[in-house]
């Protein structure tokens, strides 16, 4: 009895501290981001030919480029592949631009990746998200004054990032509006904008001057 006893209390002790990691996990407001990149973006000076033609391909017009790629150009090979499939995301989904930026933005919040959020706050205003639509976007598919489809894109980004599932009620409410590559495309968009914040969070890539960061 004693020996039951005792790996029963190891048990529920157990359980208790991942429930106890898990809530802290889910707190986005008290995780610590970097402050200063673990990767540093990669200086043109010191780029090769590869890493340049990456550089020279996310290039604005004022000469100017992204954290983001100049910290992918550390490593050409993988982000050339992968800027494919992104710039596939970005300018050749199926989904409508309003509602891909919905997606993108709440996965962005819930994965506490402020430089993706910041960047695509300004995508999204392009796309037709006012600023009360972008600060509801953080408060969640319950918060009042949603479209009810507006409200479903909200509910399948939360399922995807807490399950790596879309529930059919959620999913069905999708298909009534959207056919079978759209729903697909739902999917990848918060896959891949999940993985955007993985790294973004990870290697440290740090906003860039005068962009704004979260809404206040």
């Amino acid at each position: 009895m004693r020996v039951c006893r005792g790996a029963f209390l190891v048990i529920v002790f157990g359980v208790l501290f991942c429930l106890m990691g898990c809530a802290t996990m889910q707190k986005g407001d008290e995780r610590v981001r970097l402050k200063e990149p673990r990767i540093k973006p990669l200086p043109e000076s010191q780029a090769n030919a590869e890493a340049m033609k990456l550089i020279n391909s996310r290039r604005k017009p004022d000469g100017t480029v992204m954290n983001l790629y100049t910290t992918l150009a550390n490593h050409p090979k993988m982000g050339e592949r992968w800027l494919t499939f992104a710039s596939y995301i970005l300018r050749e989904s199926t989904l409508p631009a309003r509602d891909r930026e919905i997606l993108i933005l709440r996965i962005g919040w819930l994965c506490r990746s402020e430089y993706e959020f910041a960047q695509h706050t300004r995508v999204g205003k392009s796309a037709g998200l006012k600023d009360e639509e972008i600060k509801r976007i953080t408060l969640g598919a319950n918060a009042s004054g949603w479209d009810p489809f507006d409200a479903t894109l909200i509910r399948a980004a939360d399922e995807l990032h807490a399950d790596a599932f879309i529930t059919d009620a959620t999913w069905n409410a999708l298909a009534k509006r959207y056919n079978q590559q759209q729903l697909m495309d739902v999917v990848m968009t918060v896959g891949n904008y999940n993985l955007v914040s993985m790294l973004l969070n990870t290697f440290g890539v740090q906003l860039e001057s005068g962009v704004a960061g979260f809404p206040k």
